[in-house]
């Protein structure tokens, strides 16, 4: 039956989730990991007995995959472009052991992409994975624990390093109120072994080394950490993480960009680039299939280089930096949920 509601449109779910492109149904997808029925927004495109990408959108630390907040962009993009969309519920919010990336979490985005090849015709070299914030940060873990699936990995404004940030959100002993999720997940602060280990485990920093092959493409505004919540250094180090040695940026000079908004001398000043407008490139690196941007802005995802850039990314072949035909957006706010 779920497959069958995948393919009808339904005008009356506009009713019931607001914001969402009429022909995105909700699902309910058998967990492999305990049997459970785990929901998700999806879309199947028509049946034309071609195979079409699937484009599968995380959602944001705090939220869960009912809300149509930025994930309604991505359906429109994909009931436009004639691919099939999903959006996970994954666990829910970032705040219990089974959601922050635990291997319930990383199962359940397994198995909505496995679902989505069963119910329609899916282009098996074109399975694209986006997030920002939260979902930026599940982005990178998929990337890292599954590179078999994905032909291109866009994460935006990314939490990377899990005991990293519960440190950043937290002051002169007090929690701030993501550090007191985290340890909702964790069972407590990451400040003995065990949990130090579950934090580790639940981090894409532990996990990028895997995803060398997998196009990857990790943007940051440089405001955030003041402007936002997640500090700009972490996609810099996921970066280190999938860079050759000799692309490597030296960790002191990770913390000075950070601290000071300024470029570190060495570091090359990037040629504009006209997706990223009205935004500006700070600074930009390659180094095989992966690239970091730093951009003047904050805790954001800019939809118009993000889908533009995933669709020219195929599986098994090198990263595609270059778009020479970008497709128009109306994506309206650029704020990533927290």
């Amino acid at each position: 039956m779920a497959l069958a509601l995948l393919v009808a449109a339904d005008p009356a779910l506009c009713e019931v989730y607001p914001g969402w492109p009429t022909g995105v149904r909700e699902i309910f997808i058998p967990s492999s990991m305990d049997g459970s029925k785990q929901p998700a927004m999806a879309y199947l495109a028509p049946d034309d007995g071609e195979a079409r990408p699937l484009l599968v959108r995380l959602h944001t630390w705090s939220d869960g995959y009912q809300r149509a907040t930025n994930g309604a962009i991505f359906a429109r993009w994909a009931l436009q472009q004639g691919w099939h969309f999903v959006h996970p519920h994954f666990r829910g919010p970032n705040q219990t052991p089974q959601a922050m990336g635990s291997d319930f979490a990383v199962r359940d985005i397994v198995d909505a992409v496995a679902f989505m090849q069963k119910a329609g015709n899916v282009d098996a070299s074109r399975i694209y994975l986006i997030g920002s914030s939260g979902g930026g940060h599940m982005a990178l873990l998929m990337a890292g624990r599954h590179p078999e699936l994905w032909a291109g990995v866009s994460a935006w404004v990314p939490i990377t390093d899990i005991a990293a940030w519960h440190n950043e959100n937290s002051s002169d002993g007090n929690s701030g109120s993501y550090a007191r999720k985290i340890e909702r997940a964790l069972g407590g602060p990451p400040d003995d072994e065990s949990r130090r280990n579950e934090a580790e485990k639940r981090s894409p920093v532990i996990w990028l080394a895997n995803a060398k092959e997998v196009p990857i493409d990790i943007n940051h505004g440089i405001h955030d950490g003041r402007k936002g919540s997640v500090p700009f250094r972490h996609s810099l180090v996921a970066f280190n993480c999938v860079a050759s040695p000799s692309d490597r940026l030296p960790e002191n000079e990770i913390e000075r960009f950070y601290q000071t908004q300024q470029r570190p001398a060495g570091w090359v000043k990037p040629a504009p680039d006209r997706l990223y407008e009205p935004k500006t490139v700070v600074f930009r690196k390659i180094s095989g299939n992966a690239r970091v941007t730093i951009f003047e802005g904050g805790h954001e995802i800019l939809y118009r280089p993000a889908l533009n850039w995933l669709a020219q990314q195929k599986r098994g072949h090198p990263a595609v930096w270059e778009v020479t035909n970008p497709i128009h957006l109306e994506a309206g706010s650029t704020e990533s949920g927290k």
